[in-house]
């Protein structure tokens, strides 16, 4: 579609003919038009736009008659030298609420089983959406329990505007830090000792790097397995897995008591370590992950008084967005306080059923296109 603002006036009048733009014709010789792209510019020096309706326009029969020539940066803008048929006129409206649909939305999205699958493959559709959306003129962020340090090279370079990580503690957009609630120092001291008492493997997330205690990956090989067994990755992938080949960033033989620290997670040995963590930490928020109830795997520990969602809403206020042009997609429990949060929920076709439940919307997995497919179904690329 390509399209053309006029005055009201103007198409009410025209609007009873077979043709549209006599009135453009006769003063510019040609009729002014835009892809979608470059109406956002053009919209921008409109001042009494309640005077004003945008024509949506199917130019596909009609491009032996456009021209594109008008530059502005890098964009050029079509114009047509002949009338444009009405019939080739397919849907007008109000210029204020059009700028109301068609405001740049605000994307967080979880990264396992979004937009990498569970055998650790990152789909070709998944990195082409989020450039596409980003291209649109909207925003994307990730929204993970990891550390900024755990996301590889290859995540990064997908582009994005920033990232909400550790599970709320730390909010990134274009490269400044707007919030990091940290680990104090004293704090770490009395979980590392914690943890060591009571001979728990453990690892220390940090934006810095992830740091591992003395036995940590020589220990975590099967906990780590069933982790992604869990997950439904295949039996070939998880058989040859390695702890680093999951949990990216791992640093050994480093200083462990710091004041860095976004969370740090350890190995159950049984869902009580997880219950005791609960009274040893009350000035910390103690977590599990890695299964349901007491079949998890992983306790962890962070900040207090944080989460997704007021680090999203953090964020919107400090880039000046509105809740409403929000959307969140996920696949799992612990993603949905984040779309609880954003306007439209997506959940992942190959997702938990309790997300696809509360979903405002279900896409495909993620292996057959689902994060590509969901924007798509929204219009947004």
């Amino acid at each position: 579609m390509i399209f053309h603002v006029c005055r009201k006036t103007t198409w009410e009048e025209e609007k009873k003919n077979d043709f549209f733009g006599k009135e453009e014709m006769n003063d510019f010789g040609f009729i002014h038009s835009s892809t979608k792209k470059g109406l956002s510019k053009i919209l921008s020096r409109f001042k009494e736009k309640e005077d004003y309706v945008v024509l949506s326009i199917d130019e596909t029969d009609l491009n032996e008659d456009i021209v594109y020539e008008e530059k502005d940066e890098d964009h050029l803008y079509p114009h047509f030298y002949k009338l444009i048929p009405a019939s080739s006129i397919r849907e007008v409206f109000d210029l204020n609420t059009y700028l109301n649909q068609n405001r740049p939305k605000i994307i967080f999205t979880d990264v396992d089983g979004t937009l990498y699958d569970y055998n650790g493959n990152l789909p070709v559709s998944a990195v082409e959406a989020v450039r596409k959306l980003r291209a649109n003129g909207h925003k994307v962020y990730l929204v993970t329990g990891r550390s900024k340090a755990e996301n590889k090279k290859e995540i990064w370079d997908i582009g994005f505007d920033g990232m909400i990580g550790g599970n709320g503690s730390y909010v990134e957009s274009e490269g400044k830090v707007v919030m990091h609630q940290r680990i104090t120092y004293e704090q770490c001291r009395h979980i590392v000792d914690w943890l060591n008492e009571r001979g728990l493997d453990f690892y220390e997330e940090s934006n810095n790097g992830l740091f591992a205690s003395e036995n940590f990956v020589k220990n975590a090989k099967k906990t780590i397995q069933k982790y992604m067994t869990g997950k439904g990755a295949s039996k070939e992938y998880v058989e040859n897995i390695e702890v680093k080949d999951v949990i990216h960033g791992l640093v050994e033989h480093e200083n462990l008591y710091r004041d860095d620290l976004n969370k740090v997670s350890f190995i159950l040995h049984s869902y009580q370590d997880h219950l005791d963590s609960v009274k040893e930490f009350p000035d910390l928020v103690a977590g599990t992950w890695g299964g349901k109830g007491d079949l998890a795997l992983f306790g962890d520990l962070g900040v207090k008084d944080i989460d997704k969602a007021r680090a999203i809403e953090t964020l919107l206020n400090y880039i000046g967005a509105d809740r409403k042009d929000t959307f969140g997609i996920g696949d799992a429990k612990v993603d949905i306080p984040m779309m609880e949060y954003c306007e439209v929920g997506i959940a992942m076709g190959s997702g938990s059923d309790d997300i696809k439940a509360m979903a405002d919307y279900v896409t495909d997995d993620t292996e057959k296109d689902g994060f590509y497919k969901a924007f798509e179904h929204f219009g947004l690329i």
